[in-house]
């Protein structure tokens, strides 16, 4: 199947290496397509040879540092990779957890030892790490997070209690980053840290989540029962609190900008080559501007979308954290809602095939809604964007 391509590779918006990033990885992603997604779905397996390719290939670690087997690219090259699987039909969801999420935060912020022990794997593929911060009462008000974590006076370790939901791929993952909160000394508030625990660690305890979204990353409610870690399980320092969070979750936004973006440019690949092809009357269905020009519109919205991501990364990549966090808000819903509008539009240019198992396209509608929900919804980036970019006052 023929996709619709990026209009960044021919601009200079994009370096030629990037550009060469795009090719090779939208060549690996032919390889395997979204058959091959499906039937590693349906099976209840995992996407491992995808991963072991494109982990061999260096795109899993692009974004990672050289000294530990990183490619020393940012999460520019690491949104590429993504949105090029996504276009081939094959995103790899792990890779907005593992390498983009935990292994920013480690390469940023760990201990010396603690970027030896992970960075290495994370890199290469051999190893994984899932993320776990969205609790069942807290939603998207992280203030309310009562994961709490506590000093053993005794012994020094940590002591890790609460719940967490909707946590993706922890029965592959070696450890899960917990975000938990710990009690300022000083001011008795409770502050966010962040813990590397891992999968057998005991008191650690999942249960799967019935989902009706089908793809190969299971999710899972997890629950810590006074989990004991060592002392070297935290990362950075105790009182960094939000800096070291949103170390994470600025590229979190960015990559699912960049799943989204992929993910709209699959599904109207789908329709524009139906389009081409489908005769009703004299002419294809495409030549007629009703079907035309809604599919003409989804792609300039993506690729209004491609252009706040890049943006995004850049910023990041720089160091601006603050710039990166507005950019990263706009870039995650401008992708969002041009995703749910590409799938829709694809669907319905199919009509009653775009419903079937042959396309499978209808698999999508519900995998489009994830970039509107996770990580964060639009109605919080709305808020954000609201107060603090316009300056308006909050309503919460």
């Amino acid at each position: 199947m023929s996709t619709v391509r990026s209009t960044a590779r021919s601009t200079v918006l994009e370096t030629e290496e990037h550009q060469a990033l795009r090719a090779a990885v939208a060549a690996l992603g032919k390889r395997y397509g979204r058959d091959y997604l499906a039937r590693v779905a349906e099976s209840g397996g995992h996407p491992d040879e995808l991963w072991a390719d494109a982990a061999k290939l260096g795109y899993l670690g692009v974004n990672l540092p050289e000294e530990y087997g990183g490619g020393g690219g940012g999460i520019a090259e690491l949104s590429i990779v993504l949105e090029e699987l996504g276009a081939a039909g094959c995103p790899l969801l792990m890779m907005v957890v593992s390498p983009a999420i935990c292994g920013t935060v480690i390469a940023r912020f760990g201990t010396d030892e603690q970027k030896r022990q992970w960075l290495p794997g994370l890199a290469d593929g051999s190893r994984t790490m899932a993320f776990g911060i969205t609790e069942p009462d807290a939603g998207s008000n992280s203030h309310r997070i009562t994961t709490t974590a506590r000093r053993d006076p005794d012994s020094g370790d940590w002591l890790l209690t609460g719940r967490k939901v909707f946590i993706s791929g922890v029965d592959i993952a070696d450890a899960t980053l917990i975000v938990g909160r710990t009690s300022d000394a000083r001011t008795g508030n409770l502050k966010p840290c962040l813990f590397i625990v891992p999968r057998d660690a005991p008191g650690f305890e999942r249960r799967q989540i019935p989902m009706e979204l089908r793809a190969a990353e299971k999710q899972f409610e997890l629950v810590l029962d006074d989990v004991r870690l060592p002392a070297e399980a935290l990362v950075g320092d105790e009182d960094a609190g939000l800096l070291q969070l949103f170390a994470g979750l600025n590229p979190e936004r960015i990559m699912t900008a960049a799943f989204a973006i992929g993910m709209g440019r699959y599904a109207l690949s789908c329709a524009v080559e139906y389009a081409k092809e489908r005769s009703v009357w004299k002419s294809p269905i495409g030549a007629h501007q009703a079907i035309a020009h809604p599919l003409a519109q989804s792609h300039v919205e993506l690729e209004l979308a491609r252009l706040m991501m890049q943006k995004a990364a850049r910023l990041y990549d720089e160091g601006d954290d603050v710039g990166a966090g507005e950019a990263a808000n706009m870039a995650k819903l401008a992708a969002a809602d041009a995703c749910v509008k590409a799938v829709d539009q694809s669907v319905h240019t199919l009509g009653g095939n775009g419903l079937t198992t042959e396309f499978g396209l209808a698999s999508l509608i519900v995998a489009s809604r994830v970039a509107r929900i996770a990580p964060v919804s639009r109605e919080m980036i709305l808020n954000y964007v609201s107060h603090q970019t316009l300056g308006l006052p909050k309503s919460y």
